[in-house]
């Protein structure tokens, strides 16, 4: 991890070769003050050399001016390879993000994951600025006032250092109870953060039914959940701080006895012993600094371990040498696919495994409307997610056109299919912005004419800014059949020659729906068009249709020849419809 922390400065070198520089000097400087008090306290003031006295302060004062300016380009420079930093593994996670497959959003919350990308980074970058100056300061300032507290009088010295061993011994036993108590605090953070993005998401369902109590007491829950993991941390860290300064405390204490008893002794002179007092401060400083940088470090390692977590989730790839298929004609084929949903969490791994889709076989011929139909869970959704890769195959083989889609770059084979769901994701920008995310090339003429197709151009037309309109967060100024034309208009757009209907029209009312399967129809025309619906008014007119139930085609046929049957669809289509309709 360490490894992978650094490579992180790789970029920086210049800016951080500088930092530490500066860091350097400015720990060598603080060893100049103690050694100018020691020369005026046994020779300049003794002999009454005020014209040295006044040189070695004006002097003193220049070297000051010079630590401000050291520690000023510490303080900006610093800080700015920090935030660079931090941008950098922000874009390497986001990058990540969206190579990860829906298996890791099935099993993420959004919320936790914007914690990692936000709060735990902001700590990394903190670590990554002050955590070299800090160690190297520290280490610097140890060492050169060890040095010269030991020109001073090494019995004395060695006393003093004594204690060094106890304060690293509490140390090392405190760290791990902090590394735990800081980890939980981070998860909780997470928690709050999934907590309140659910909640803000779903705020007219809460108004809707009055449910801001019921909300309020789930947030809580995670709010208390931090002030118990806050809490556990700051014990821990306040068990590791009082132990530490009480160490430092004696520091002060040994060097009053020790050195009293050697000034009395004759074996240290006066100005020794005052200069050997001022420098141990030089050295206590550090020391205090590497403990309150303990804290730092747990955050930063800590949120490191979260950020790499992420990064080491397993991406989605294309198997080497995968094809870059150019428009395809649609001939979709399943030969005996399997496939079974990730149970994470389980706790009796014993059980045996229930397959979502168990030795499914479909042919979809170029051009044509296949229809899919059966109960919930049955696995509708899950053929739709297949076919363009959403999930891995397990068992089984699914092609395009003859190809294995295995074989195929994901983004080419994705750029062939068009998918129109219940649940439409529309982005807070302009309308013009969300039917050009289905080809960002395309020019205005284009877009107004995927708008005409989808018939929702003369609705965008009578709005103020017209195509520059703002819709807000998911669409949210856009009625159900609006946002699902802007869908269709999308699709439109980017013209595949494969399309998927996942349930598009559920979600609507019954004129709405007519409305909206009139577009439908038209953008199915022409292409090899896969269909999810449970009103079976809309599949009525497909080229066939398959019932799933229990992962497995239990039916297949027309619609005629479907009700012919008097099976498991003749009893779904006599539930939706009444007996003279069926007539």
């Amino acid at each position: 991890m360490l490894k992978r922390f650094l490579s992180y400065y790789k970029p920086h070198k210049k800016i951080f070769t500088l930092d530490m520089l500066a860091s350097l000097l400015v720990a060598m400087i603080g060893i100049v003050y103690p050694i100018i008090t020691r020369t005026m306290l046994n020779d300049l003031i003794p002999n009454r050399n005020y014209r040295m006295v006044i040189i070695c302060g004006v002097g003193l004062l220049m070297i000051y001016v010079v630590r401000m300016l050291l520690n000023y380009f510490i303080q900006y420079y610093g800080h700015v390879m920090g935030v660079r930093m931090q941008a950098q593994m922000r874009s390497d996670m986001f990058r990540h993000l969206e190579k990860l497959p829906y298996s890791f959003y099935d099993n993420h919350e959004t919320g936790k994951i914007m914690s990692r990308m936000t709060n735990d980074l902001m700590d990394i970058s903190e670590l990554a600025h002050h955590g070299p100056e800090n160690v190297l300061i520290s280490v610097i300032s140890v060492v050169t006032s060890f040095i010269y507290l030991y020109s001073i009088h090494p019995y004395l010295t060695l006393i003093v250092f004594a204690c060094v061993p106890f304060l690293i011994v509490i140390a090392m036993a405190m760290r791990k109870k902090m590394n735990t108590a800081f980890m939980k605090s981070r998860v909780s953070v997470a928690q709050i953060n999934a907590a309140l993005e659910s909640s803000i998401s779903g705020i007219r369902v809460t108004k809707a039914f009055t449910n801001a109590e019921k909300e309020k007491e789930k947030f809580e829950v995670g709010n208390g959940n931090f002030v118990e993991a806050r809490r556990d941390a700051y014990r821990a860290m306040g068990q590791f701080h009082s132990s530490t300064s009480f160490i430092t405390d004696v520091f002060n204490v040994v060097v009053l006895i020790a050195g009293g008893l050697f000034l009395y002794d004759g074996q240290i002179l006066m100005g020794d012993y005052s200069s050997f007092v001022v420098s141990v401060g030089l050295f206590i400083t550090p020391i205090m600094t590497m403990i309150n940088f303990m804290e730092q470090y747990q955050n930063g390692a800590t949120g490191f371990a979260r950020f790499i977590e992420i990064m080491d989730a397993e991406p989605e790839q294309d198997v080497s040498g995968a094809l870059e298929v150019g428009r395809l004609d649609g001939h979709i084929e399943l030969h005996g696919v399997t496939y079974s949903y990730e149970t994470d969490g389980a706790d009796d791994t014993t059980a045996p495994e229930r397959h979502v889709l168990e030795d499914v076989s479909l042919d979809i011929e170029k051009g044509k409307t296949y229809a899919l139909v059966g109960p919930s869970g049955g696995g509708k959704t899950t053929i739709c997610h297949l076919i363009p890769r959403f999930y891995p195959l397990e068992t089984g083989v699914i092609t395009i056109d003859g190809v294995d889609i295995r074989d195929m770059s994901m983004t080419s084979l994705r750029r062939n299919i068009g998918i129109v769901q219940q649940d439409i994701y529309l982005f807070n920008a302009s309308i013009r912005d969300n039917i050009l995310y289905g080809r960002l090339d395309a020019t205005q003429q284009e877009v107004e004419e995927a708008a005409k197709r989808a018939n929702i151009h003369d609705y965008i037309m009578s709005l103020d800014e017209g195509y520059d309109t703002v819709i807000g967060e998911r669409g949210v100024r856009l009625s159900g059949g609006q946002k699902q034309r802007l869908s269709i208009a999308r699709v439109f757009l980017k013209n595949p020659p494969i399309l998927i209907l996942d349930e598009a029209t559920s979600a609507l009312d019954n004129t709405t729906e007519i409305l909206i399967q009139q577009s439908l129809d038209e953008l199915c025309r022409g292409r090899t068009t896969l269909v999810v619906a449970h009103r079976l008014s809309t599949i009525k007119n497909a080229d066939r249709i398959a019932v799933i139930a229990g992962g497995r085609i239990v039916e297949s046929g027309t619609h005629t020849e479907l009700i012919d049957q008097n099976g498991m669809y003749a009893d779904l289509y006599k539930l939706q419809f009444r007996a003279e309709d069926l007539a």
